[in-house]
């Protein structure tokens, strides 16, 4: 992730693979921390393994907002869970609780959200 003037951007590089992904949800969190800190938010949905935890703390380090999907409503529960038992993340929501803790952490109106998705 890097900053181009009010804007972030992700690049994809043809690093080495780090917890044998590429690209890896780690590398992509740690980069927003470094980044955005503060201004940004992480949300860690279902998977296996542990890719993204470290990255989720460093990113909560940093100030951002964490969330994750909680145990009851993952199909798999290692990648939010490996980030909660880490610390990473500040709460845990259902699947279906996620978006509109999204739009309560960024402060926008449920209404714009919907007409964003509308007009994509």
């Amino acid at each position: 992730m890097v900053r181009d003037g009010a804007r972030y951007q992700c690049r994809l590089s043809d690093g080495d693979l780090v917890n044998r992904h590429r690209p890896s949800v780690d590398v992509l969190f740690r980069s927003v921390a470094q980044s955005a800190g503060r201004n940004s938010l992480a949300v860690m949905l279902t998977g296996m393994g542990r890719d993204g935890a470290e990255g989720m703390k460093e990113m909560r380090e940093a100030g951002a907002a964490t969330i994750a999907q909680d145990e009851s409503s993952s199909v798999v529960w290692g990648m939010p869970g490996a980030a909660w038992q880490i610390g990473a993340v500040q709460s845990l929501h259902a699947l279906q609780q996620i978006a509109g803790r999204i739009v309560t952490l960024t402060g926008a109106s449920m209404d714009m959200a919907q007409r964003n998705t509308q007009a994509a």
